[in-house]
């Protein structure tokens, strides 16, 4: 039942918006859906129930073939009614319904009158829909009606042959093709829409014969195109033919550049900025021809209309990065944005100031800036951050005031990923530059004493451990370093004794300070603070001397490991105590499956602190040798393609499963990467079943079951169907895991049961 929209009050902030839609179950609505079949239509209900179908189609909701055929067919009914919404409604839910072949004929004599109707709605609409549906055998029979729909004089009867076309191309070039003549005719009309279709479509029909393409954009260059919408569309295929001639010919002129400048002349808005930024776009532009579309730009500026001074200042903003004396004729205007209502205009306005500023105009912007932070949004000052690390890179001399900067937005309030960039430009800084080293790394053990984010406080103490002992004062550091051992959890004051230890070792003068310090650690309440204490205290030696080698201790403390930590810490686990002691050498270096706690690594690679090393990528090499040691596979023949790893369960479940998708030409592979997450089961006979009752053209035919699957020891399990060879196949398959689980006892729970035993032995000698 549709939910009124209710107003509390007047206050705008108030309102509550119900959704006509909340709660609609797909069960009732084919119920509903019977109201299709009444003797006197009803066609304003008729439409609210084909509203809802729609609705859950586009959630993501899915019919049974049976369900969806009874649909259609219900459907069907309707193209007696003489509503014209209904019929649009029943245009639009037979395309999303997609019947199958031997349903289409029963809609295709109705489609087929409405396309000769002299409505010109139902005209439009029907050629929609049959292109939607049709296979190529039926457009053989209608491409003449097709024909003189793309001529037709109603621009919107037109305008849906056009489109159809284009998509029809995808999968019918052969007849689409024919209709040449046609859409050339079509490119001459005074309708917008039209011209701007059938200018696209001729496009694509020609697009793989180079010289074809020239011809049609040298003839229209001449003036023939009125539509602004066609005209954008020209500017960007005459870009293409400048770039394909540019590479070609390696000479100083470019063919069509008149055009384009010609076109910073047009009366429409959009045309004059398709050209500006095309031009800018040009390999190997110069500045004379910059000049006119930087010209255009800046007029954009103070516009009235925020969308032209957004594209403007977007595309000044990447001019500057390869061309930033073209645009300083720009800054004053960019300036007066920066107080510009829209925060995206005023941070792309910041961004490019900074790009193209002078070093005697950093303050200037520096104090601009200040009172701009605090109007805008985490992802914007991100931006911002990061263009000021440039500027400073660019202007070295300029280093303290922009370190000043960073370091007082870095106190501000702001969420992890706003103070990572501000660190991470804080840390290149010191890098990159010498001077900034003493003032770096105070700022940042100041902001560590206020530090929210454990990742950054261990991070920030990781590298004040390799660059403090560098500095000509490391002690002024100690302080801020042993105060984390007091004020901070457990994770950051065992990175603290890191640091402090590395102090140790790589200053002198330090040893006997640090090791009173690392003593205090000691009584430390953390099994790991304590463990690292004494491990560095042996290591530097009682009174402050190292025991080892100075190199060596240096090679312990920094040296860097090249085994995966994963890997290490599996061979730790198995490793039995004994008189032959542990060799770091027997750990595997290759990365076999990702950690348990890995997340879905983000689009966005991390720079500065913190950065991973690269992975060895998952090869199909790699996938191909596996699958081909195994016999149920062997005679599947080459491996086609290897899916990325798709996780099949939540991130806290006690079995992680991830699954990749092997394609081989008449073969589908599951690859189940299962871990088993308790320490206190073992699971045998590992299996996945498979329901492809939703995927028809799919049989299973092999399976390979996992023998045992130990705690935190990743194993494989597989499942393989046989699909139709050289067509596409689509299926929805369900998994379930299987599988036996036995009860592993721990040597430590072990030892507290025969602990117990002991006692209740003793306590029965007692009472005897």
């Amino acid at each position: 039942m549709a939910q009124p929209l209710v107003k509390k009050d007047d206050d705008r902030d108030d309102e509550v918006d119900y959704s006509p839609f909340l709660g609609i179950e797909k069960g009732a609505v084919l119920q509903e859906a019977r109201v299709f079949n009444d003797p006197q239509l009803d066609p304003r209900r008729c439409s609210q129930v084909i509203t809802k179908l729609l609705y859950l189609l586009n959630q993501g909701e899915t019919f049974t073939k049976v369900e969806a055929t009874e649909v259609f067919f219900a459907v069907t009914k309707l193209f007696q009614s003489r509503d014209m919404g209904l019929r649009r409604m029943v245009y639009v839910i037979i395309k999303e319904l997609s019947p199958s072949a031997d349903e289409v004929i029963i809609v295709t004599s109705s489609l087929m009158k409405d396309m000769t109707s002299k409505t010109d709605m139902y005209r439009a609409n029907a050629i929609r829909v049959l292109f939607r549906i049709t296979d190529g055998t039926l457009l053989t029979q209608i491409e003449r009606y097709l024909k003189q729909a793309i001529v037709d004089k109603n621009p919107v009867v037109a305008s849906a042959a056009l489109v159809s076309g284009i998509h029809l191309l995808q999968t019918n070039p052969e007849i689409v093709k024919r209709w040449s003549n046609e859409v050339q005719e079509a490119v001459q009309s005074r309708a917008a829409l039209v011209q701007f279709h059938a200018l696209a479509l001729l496009h694509q029909i020609r697009q793989n014969d180079r010289l074809a393409v020239n011809k049609l954009v040298s003839s229209l260059t001449r003036g023939s195109v009125r539509s602004p919408l066609a005209q954008c569309l020209l500017i960007r295929y005459t870009s293409q033919v400048i770039r394909e001639s540019t590479n070609d010919t390696q000479t100083g002129d470019r063919p069509f550049y008149d055009f384009l400048e010609g076109c910073l002349r047009h009366k429409a808005e959009m045309v004059i900025f398709e050209a500006a930024r095309a031009i800018t776009e040009l390999n190997g532009v110069t500045s004379r021809e910059l000049t006119p579309a930087i010209t255009v730009l800046q007029l954009f500026l103070s516009s009235s209309k925020p969308v032209l001074r957004f594209a403007a200042v977007r595309t000044l903003n990447k001019v500057a990065m390869s061309h930033p004396m073209a645009v300083t004729n720009c800054n004053i205007d960019m300036e007066s944005l920066i107080s510009d209502q829209n925060r995206s205009i005023a941070t792309l306005a910041i961004t490019t100031l900074l790009k193209t500023g002078n070093e005697s105009s950093v303050d200037r912007l520096m104090k601009q800036i200040t009172n701009f932070m605090s109007d805008i949004a985490d992802e914007f000052k991100i931006v911002v951050v990061d263009a000021i690390r440039s500027l400073c890179l660019k202007f070295p001399l300029k280093h303290r005031s922009l370190m000043n900067f960073l370091s007082n937005i870095l106190r501000e309030e702001g969420g992890f990923e706003y103070k990572k960039a501000i660190v991470d430009s804080i840390v290149i800084l010191i890098r990159d530059i010498p001077e900034a080293k003493e003032s770096g790394l105070l700022h940042l053990c100041e902001f560590i004493e206020d530090c929210e984010f454990t990742y950054l406080s261990t991070q920030i103490l990781h590298f004040l451990g390799i660059e403090g002992p560098k500095t000509s004062d490391p002690s002024k550091y100690i302080r801020y370093i042993y105060n984390r051992v007091h004020l901070e959890n457990a994770t950051v004051r065992a990175g603290a004794v890191s640091t402090l230890a590395k102090f140790g070792a790589m200053v002198d003068g330090l040893k006997p300070r640090i090791f009173v310090l690392l003593r205090r650690c000691l009584f430390d309440n953390d099994d790991e603070v304590r463990d690292r204490a004494t491990l560095y205290l042996n290591t530097l030696g009682g009174d402050g001397a190292v025991v080892e080698t100075d190199e060596g201790v240096k090679e312990f403390l920094f040296g860097s490991l090249d085994v995966p930590l994963v890997n290490l810490e599996n061979s730790l686990k198995n490793y039995d105590p004994s008189e032959k002691a542990f060799d770091i050498n027997s750990v595997p270096k290759d990365v076999k499956t990702q950690p348990l706690a890995e997340k879905k690594a983000t689009s966005k690679k991390p720079t500065g602190l913190g950065a991973p090393p690269p992975g060895p990528p998952s090869t199909v090499d790699a996938y191909e040798k596996l699958l081909s040691s195994i016999p149920e596979f062997a005679s599947f023949g080459k491996l086609f393609k290897s899916s990325a790893p798709v996780e099949l369960t939540e991130a806290e479940t006690e079995y992680a499963v991830n699954v990749v998708k092997h394609i081989f030409d008449g073969h589908v592979v599951f690859q189940y990467n299962c871990t088993n997450t308790i320490p206190e089961q073992l699971l045998e006979n590992v299996t996945v079943i498979v329901d492809a009752s939703e995927a028809e053209e799919f049989a299973e035919v092999a399976s390979k079951p996992l023998r045992q699957l130990p705690y935190d020891s990743p194993g494989q399990t597989f499942v393989a169907f046989e699909k139709p060879e050289g067509v596409s196949a689509v299926g929805k398959f369900s998994n379930m895991l299987r599988f036996i689980v036995k009860e592993v006892f721990s040597l430590s729970h072990a030892c507290n049961v025969s602990a117990r035993l002991i006692q209740v032995l003793a306590r029965l000698r007692m009472t005897e």
